[in-house]
């Protein structure tokens, strides 16, 4: 063997020789502690790393200056009569500032190059995610028990937890192809109650339970939001569940039972879509 050969490995060598391996790369980690006095809290970025982790499409996530938006575990309770449970853990998101998710749908579009060349729109595409301030949430899991192990069925993600609006909004538009290049119409805004990820044969998917929905430029008038909230109900009987990646769906049904089972922290695996 050349020289060379042996110098290659000579680092796995001695990590083996160590007893360590280098470790897998991940994504972040939360912390929790269930209520107490001392409650933990995690940047909203690394709660809302699951966005990433569900989107199809490269995306860039970003944070404004001074960013001081937590996410810190209220409390936990689950309920069960031996073959299923329903366990809820509350949480709130303090601090002041946003988040922005852009979705980058250049490989999409290409994608669909002939159909919108032959006129095609593509309707309602998801542009980006923003969580805006502070909130209240929860997150509700479903599931039974078979020997006393658990399996999640469904879990919830509810941002209007109390009444309280919702700090999360989604941006969509159409796509369309015209005067020779794709043009962006019709972009709106929809405020996000829920999002429902469940344990289903097929394709995985997501829902999307909404509260409102406006045009980007509406107004902050009392009309505009009484329009803007009954469109949010018709849109729920329209928008489909939405396609997610398998692995991130089931990083989020694996969220859900450390949840449930009030574990002290979760990793979520690593988002390589992230820009």
């Amino acid at each position: 063997m050349p020289l060379r050969f042996y110098l290659g490995i000579l680092p796995l060598v001695l990590l083996l020789a160590a007893g360590r391996l280098p470790a897998a790369l991940t994504g972040p980690t939360l912390q929790f502690s269930y209520g107490g006095d001392k409650l933990r809290e995690n940047p909203l970025s690394q709660f809302m790393y699951f966005v990433p982790l569900i989107s199809p499409d490269p995306i860039a996530v970003s944070t404004n200056a001074g960013n001081t938006q937590r996410v810190r575990v209220l409390a936990s309770s689950c309920q069960t009569n031996g073959a299923v449970f329903h366990a809820v853990c509350q949480f709130e998101i303090t601090g002041q500032g946003s988040q922005r998710n852009v979705f980058d749908h250049a490989d999409f579009v290409r994608q669909h190059d002939r159909e919108l060349k032959a006129g095609k729109a593509l309707l309602c595409q998801l542009d980006a995610i923003n969580v805006a301030g502070a909130g209240s949430g929860s997150v509700e899991v479903e599931g039974t028990l078979t020997n006393g192990r658990p399996a999640i069925s469904e879990v919830r993600l509810r941002f209007n937890r109390l009444g309280h609006a919702s700090p999360v909004c989604v941006t969509l538009h159409d796509i369309v192809y015209r005067h020779g290049a794709i043009q962006l119409e019709n972009e709106l805004v929809a405020r996000v109650n829920v999002l429902t990820f469940r344990q289903l044969a097929g394709a995985p998917k997501m829902e999307i339970s909404l509260a409102s929905v406006k045009p980007e430029d509406a107004a902050d008038t009392l009309w505009q939001n009484c329009v803007g909230k009954i469109r949010g109900v018709v849109a729920n009987f329209l928008i489909p569940p939405l396609s997610v990646p398998a692995d991130g769906h089931r990083a989020m049904m694996d969220f859900g039972l450390a949840l449930a089972m009030e574990d002290a922290s979760f990793t979520f695996p690593l988002a390589t879509r992230l820009k």
